[in-house]
């Protein structure tokens, strides 16, 4: 599409020219949409000799569930959808989920069939799963290959033909929609958005509807492969503003931006709140880069609005902040990019989820973390979050996938064909269960022929203790975690016998104790270093011997009243990594 509107020159064309973040290029994954404007020109229908031409703002969104945030950002913003669906490998599981989303916010969807010039396509089959997925007609449905261009054009008509334009007046009051920013470190924060109303020129006073505070718009212009200045901006279009704003709190995804001298009413419905599902510890490895590391989060923020997070601390890691990703691929991206974009090194604790905990007074507790637990008296029961989720995959792998899911105390919904030999199973899940290494282990059972996406679906009562670590008696508090009651004697002798390895001999026996509670379930012991006081005796009477031995003891005794256990770093991580 950008070659045949011309708004990519040959010379800039590369592969992957949307996906200009090293991380996506290195993975093969887009992880930040991308909106572009192109002018397609085309021969009008009523007069031949006519050249009509239409300007079109599209978004290119990411396809995996843990950057659903941005599909759904730009879907808000959009009246139409490009649902792109593989010829070789057929409707995916984030296919359906993504298609929802649009059809909840009513958008027409033009479907396109991709990769048509691939040896292993078939395209016959994948129209069938679409025909049965949207229920519309077989010749609505478009192919193409955007690697030979082959259809390309066919679906810049269907665009132009078939999504309605933008309906917006331009000599209303100003109204646009903020959809993504961006930190730019010579020219402050950059805030995209959409005019839905309005007109907006170059050196008016704004206003952002949320914050309240207002700025001149120094530079406006529209979104192709780079920003392009221009003079105004009018309803239905999309571009960027720079007016020196410095502070990110400042620019909220979802706002509005309205004139100071001719506001508008009411701002735009914005966007649902993000909410995480996964939570982690990040920490920096050296205690003085603590304000660095707010700073590098506050600016990946901007560009990544579905993040959040708030100040902790840990007896064993020092001053952090607890993160809420959206799920483990989002975090590990987030992690990369700390470490490239800010020249961070953390420490990310084990992934866990937020539960609900009912007192017994009747009131109800949000609890992120395990440290943050009530005492066991004044719990009356916990709720955990469960989520369904869609595994589509062939009939040969049906089995493992199944033992997979009931082993994570999954419960089978249904399973349904979809097309041929290609399954749609759906289960109800702990979201605390598939956070640590379910897709990994999805995905080799499966040969990666398995495709993964799952949405929230409430909180459930359950079977929760908080499993605590002992060191001689006293409590690590970094190394506690929250495990179902059927899993927590295996859980815990196996973290036992990790820490046994790793945990460096002392002068006194270290007694490594997992407890529930007051109840110990597991307990494994690293062996002195001693002398051998008995070196000096040749022979002798056995007496002489044993009054050098209880002398010893007597010493291990007070040592070990005196003595306290350091576990070192790399011990501490690798418990996190059991799983």
């Amino acid at each position: 599409m950008l070659e045949i509107t011309n708004t990519v020159d040959v010379r800039q064309m590369e592969n992957q020219v949307l996906d200009d973040m090293e991380l996506e290029k290195e993975r093969g994954i887009t992880i930040k949409s991308h909106a572009i404007q192109m002018a397609y020109s085309r021969k009008s229908k009523v007069e031949s000799q006519k050249t009509e031409t239409f300007i079109l703002n599209l978004i290119d969104t990411p396809g995996h569930v843990d950057f659903s945030y941005e599909v759904s950002r730009s879907i808000a913003a959009c009246e139409g959808a490009l649902l792109v669906v593989d010829a070789s490998q057929g409707v995916q599981a984030q296919t359906i989920s993504n298609l929802y989303m649009a059809l909840e916010h009513d958008l027409e969807i033009i479907p396109v069939m991709n990769k048509c010039d691939m040896e292993s396509a078939m395209p016959d089959m994948v129209e069938d799963e679409i025909v049965e997925l949207l229920g519309c007609k077989r010749d609505e449905i478009l192919r193409c290959s955007a690697k030979t261009g082959e259809g390309v054009e066919a679906i810049l008509d269907a665009i132009v033909e078939r999504i309605p334009a933008p309906q917006g007046d331009p000599n209303a009051p100003l109204q646009c929609l903020v959809f993504d920013s961006v930190f730019n470190s010579f020219r402050g924060i950059i805030g995209y958005y959409k005019v839905v109303n309005g007109t907006m020129r170059t050196g008016d006073k704004v206003r952002f509807f949320n914050t309240g505070k207002e700025y001149d718009a120094d530079e406006i212009g529209i979104l192709k492969l780079d920003m392009q200045p221009t003079k105004e901006i009018s309803a239905g279009n999309v571009g960027y503003i720079i007016s020196g704003i410095k502070t990110s709190s400042e620019v909220r995804v979802g706002d509005t931006i309205t004139h100071v001298a001719r506001p508008c009413e009411k701002a735009i419905e914005g966007f649902e709140e993000v909410k995480p599902m996964v939570f982690a510890g990040v920490y920096p490895i050296e205690a003085e880069d603590y304000e660095n590391l707010r700073a590098s989060l506050e600016k990946l923020q901007l560009n990544d609005a579905s993040l959040s997070f708030t100040p902790e601390s840990s007896v064993a890691l020092g001053f952090g902040f607890r993160c809420g990703f959206l799920g483990l691929l989002h975090m590990e991206i987030v992690q990369e990019r700390l470490d490239r974009e800010f020249d961070m090194d953390v420490i990310t604790t084990v992934p866990n989820v937020s539960y609900n905990v009912y007192l017994k007074g009747g009131t109800m507790k949000e609890v992120h973390n395990p440290a943050g637990m009530p005492d066991l008296t004044e719990i009356d029961h916990i709720e955990e979050p469960y989520i369904r989720a869609s595994i589509i995959t062939t009939s040969n792998f049906i089995g493992n996938i199944m033992t997979l899911c009931l082993d994570k105390r999954g419960e089978l919904v249904k399973q349904e064909y979809i097309s041929g030999n290609r399954m749609e199973l759906l289960f109800d899940m702990p979201l605390g269960e598939i956070v640590i290494d379910f897709y990994d282990k999805l995905k080799s059972i499966s040969k990666g022929y398995a495709s993964f996406d799952w949405h929230h679906n409430g909180f459930r009562p359950s079977n929760l203790v908080k499993l605590d670590i002992l060191l001689n008696g006293e409590q690590v508090d970094a190394l506690s975690t929250l495990t179902h009651r059927d899993n927590a004697v295996d859980f815990g002798r196996r973290m036992c016998e990790k820490l046994k390895e790793l945990l460096p001999r002392q002068q006194f026996d270290i007694a490594i104790q997992a407890a529930i509670g007051a109840k110990i379930i597991a307990r494994e012991t690293v062996k002195q270093v001693r002398k051998d006081v008995l070196a000096k005796c040749y022979g002798g009477d056995v007496s002489r011997k044993r009054k050098l031995l209880e002398k010893q003891k007597r010493g291990k005794k007070r040592m070990k009243q005196i003595g306290n256990v350091e576990v070192p770093q790399k011990a501490f991580l690798a418990v996190l990594k059991l799983d």
